[in-house]
């Protein structure tokens, strides 16, 4: 071994252990104070202790793996992996997308109202984080205040449910288009800005509607919020008296769950559709460089606007439906914070990547249910294994696919 792996192997210990004296420090207070104020440090320990074996063993792990020792297991899981791949590779793409329409299908059948609500909940940020994905991912257009865009859709059900009596079918198209609407007045006076500036002007107006909502209180009810939205409603046949149709409003759940399944799935088509069309390529090539892509004769500042409204115009799909599961809407449920959840899905999945964007919803949102169980520190967990997974894929879960080589790629 030479002396700068020496010091390698050294400086990695050392990081080693100063995580996990980190670790110690922020588990105390979460287990070693009590609720009368009574100090302990045995259920700390207790749980440190069985965080720092396991990590222990991924160290050492890790180290003979560097280090070569186990250079011997490397063709056996190079082959199986290969094989696996090529197996996958061999199925047709039709029938792992009958495979997975399928489970999605039948999701309802074989589980509790528990996990209907959580699939229902990951579909609503699919939604979410495919829209803010246009902006984002295909653009490069940093959006802080995205979630304004859901507050907007979810409003606008609200308000034509409880005043006009309208459909939730036909408030869809209504309320896309008054979010796109919403996008291009945020949008026509932000876009000239560049990187953080747009970042935090997009902030400020996220705030500015939100604040909107809650003042609003001759339209809106204000922090009251709107109650009394009325759910989706299918017409089915009847022969009770004669042929008639008789409406029904889907209240249960497993019919939520299918009517954002199907929201969904035409966000992903619709999102990969303007993926690979031109004005797709014209939002990669201003993400990429925008100066030059203006030079190319690319009108920057019409597609940003146009990126923009599209993905508003998705962000206010999964705000009707919000309004109309929840039944009330209120300023609260458009925080900053949600902004900033949706942002990370985009992040962690991959910018540009509708696989990693799904994939990334259900991280953020089914996982921390995974680990209820955990009580106080799920979250403690949750945040170091993202961080970790960033880490390991700073580029996200899956990474999009870029079309063609750059000319020093190819080099």
């Amino acid at each position: 071994m030479t002396p700068v792996s020496r010091t390698d192997s050294a400086r990695s210990w050392l990081m080693f252990g100063l995580g996990l004296c980190w670790l110690f420090v922020l588990l105390w207070p979460l287990l070693g104070i009590g609720a009368d104020g009574v100090l302990s440090f045995a259920e700390t320990f207790a749980v440190w202790g069985r965080i720092a074996a396991a990590a222990l063993v991924c160290m050492v792990v890790w180290r003979l793996r560097r280090s070569g020792s186990l250079g011997f297991l490397d063709a056996p899981a190079g082959s199986l992996r290969d094989g696996m791949a090529r197996v996958a590779a061999g199925v047709p793409r039709p029938v792992w997308l009958i495979a997975l329409a399928a489970l999605a299908l039948s999701f309802p059948l074989y589980t509790e109202r528990y996990a209907q609500d959580v699939a229902v909940l990951v579909l609503v940020y699919v939604c979410l984080g495919l829209g803010l994905n246009v902006v984002v991912g295909l653009c490069g257009l940093l959006d802080l205040g995205y979630i304004a865009f859901y507050g907007v859709g979810a409003y606008t059900y609200a308000l034509l449910s409880i005043h006009y009596d309208l459909s939730f079918w036909l408030s869809l198209p209504i309320a896309a288009c008054l979010a796109a609407v919403a996008g291009c007045i945020i949008g026509y006076p932000t876009l000239r800005m560049r990187g953080d500036y747009l970042a935090i002007v997009t902030l400020g107006f996220g705030e500015i509607v939100r604040i909107l909502l809650n003042n609003w209180m001759s339209l809106t009810n204000g922090p009251n919020g709107l109650l009394g939205i009325k759910s989706p409603g299918i017409y089915l046949p009847s022969l009770a008296d004669g042929f008639s149709f008789e409406h029904l409003y889907m209240r249960k759940l497993e019919y939520l769950y299918y009517v954002i399944l199907v929201l969904a799935v035409f966000t992903v088509i619709a999102v990969r559709r303007l993926n690979f069309s031109r004005i797709g390529r014209a939002w990669e090539a201003i993400r990429e460089d925008e100066t030059a892509a203006e030079v190319m004769g690319v009108n920057t500042f019409l597609l940003k606007l146009l990126a923009y409204a599209s993905g508003a115009a998705f962000g206010g799909l999964a705000g009707v439906f919000f309004a109309a599961r929840m039944r009330f809407v209120s300023p609260e449920s458009f925080s900053f914070m949600e902004s900033v959840m949706v942002l990370a899905m985009v992040v962690l999945g991959g910018m540009g990547s509708i696989p990693g964007i799904i994939l990334g919803a259900l991280a953020l949102i089914a996982l921390p249910e995974a680990f209820r169980g955990f009580e106080l520190y799920r979250m403690l967990a949750f945040g170091g294994a993202m961080t970790v997974m960033m880490l390991i894929r700073p580029a996200g879960l899956i990474p999009a696919k870029r079309m063609g080589k750059r000319g020093e790629e190819a080099e």
